[in-house]
């Protein structure tokens, strides 16, 4: 089904096109695949907990089984190879499901956030260098207070240039399967029953309450979380697809665990480039879960939200496209 435009944004309008079934005059109801396919606010959310039952239950529990078959008894913190590798596979999954929801729905996959023309494109790069830039502002503001210093090296050489590249493809994954998890066909669904920005709050809040079964996360560090989650809604909402919102995980997620090497959510990873130091209050340094604990990462999430209102003004109500599906509200 054709595109309304080169960002990936469905129109809208044909949703009403491809609700209009001939359903039988006589006789007892039946099921009808057709009916399962209707373009109603009640099948979208049929189809959502089809979804979620698969990509939050049953896919991750197939993606561990394999993994301990190959690695034996692991922590996901214990090993960026674990970690990848479980990235990679819940990832590949998680597409091979919207890629269903897309035939059932007779869309694009594309419509669901990850338009393919956007692969390392403009957004992407833009998130990349902000996400960068914001967990460098964010340590800088820590330091000034004396609660960071980046210590020795721990890596020297080839070994800087490999685990590098190790983490960098680490969180390029954890940016495509998170952000796709939480905002690509889960966040399209539920929007168009409920509202895109009721929908974002809901996933948002559950981006928040699951990164708490990270070890040493705490409720200051999910509500962090759940805020960022609305930052990469908003990003969604601006720009009509995830690739910026994946470009900014990726970075700011390799900057704190590689380049300044501190928690991330909890967990200090291997291959890191330094032995760094956190000293300080909580309130400073966010303990033992890492910046994102800290209060100057609310600080710097608020100027993350005004570099994206400046990068990507709204458009008015009559130009403004129904993004992934969903009305402009």
């Amino acid at each position: 089904m054709p595109l309304n435009d080169e960002s990936g944004r469905f129109d809208n309008n044909r949703d009403d096109q491809l609700s209009e079934k001939t359903t039988p005059k006589e006789g007892p109801p039946t099921f009808s695949w057709d009916h399962f396919q209707g373009q109603s606010p009640v099948w979208s959310l049929v189809r959502l907990f089809i979804f979620c039952v698969i990509v939050y239950e049953l896919s991750p529990a197939i993606i561990v089984e394999v993994a301990l078959a190959i690695f034996g008894p692991f922590r996901v913190s214990d090993s960026p190879a674990i970690l990848l590798f479980m990235e990679a596979g819940n990832f590949v999954l998680l597409l091979g499901m919207t890629a269903a929801m897309a035939v059932l729905e007779r869309r694009q996959i594309g419509d669901y956030g990850l338009p393919a023309q956007g692969i390392l494109g403009r957004n992407f790069w833009l998130g990349a260098l902000f996400g960068l830039a914001e967990i460098s502002v964010l340590l800088a503001m820590i330091a000034a207070f004396g609660g960071y210093s980046f210590g020795t090296f721990a890596l020297r050489g080839g070994d800087v240039l490999r685990w590098g590249g190790i983490h960098l493809l680490l969180f390029l994954l954890v940016g495509l399967y998170e952000e796709f998890l939480f905002r690509g066909y889960a966040q399209f669904a539920l929007g168009k029953g409920i509202g895109f920005w009721p929908a974002a709050i809901l996933l948002s809040a559950a981006f928040g309450c699951v990164h708490l079964n990270n070890r040493n996360e705490d409720w200051i560090g999910a509500v962090s979380v759940a805020i960022v989650g609305l930052l990469f809604a908003f990003t969604l909402r601006r720009t009509g697809n995830l690739w910026y919102a994946v470009g900014l995980h990726a970075s700011f997620d390799w900057g704190e665990t590689f380049l300044y090497s501190v928690p991330n959510s909890g967990s200090v990873m291997q291959g890191h480039l330094s032995n760094a130091e956190l000293h300080g209050p909580k309130w400073l340094t966010g303990g033992s879960v890492g910046p994102e604990g800290s209060v100057f990462c609310f600080v710097t999430m608020g100027l993350q939200f005004l570099v994206v209102m400046l990068l990507f003004p709204k458009k008015k109500e009559a130009e403004q496209p129904a993004g992934l599906g969903v009305p402009a509200n």
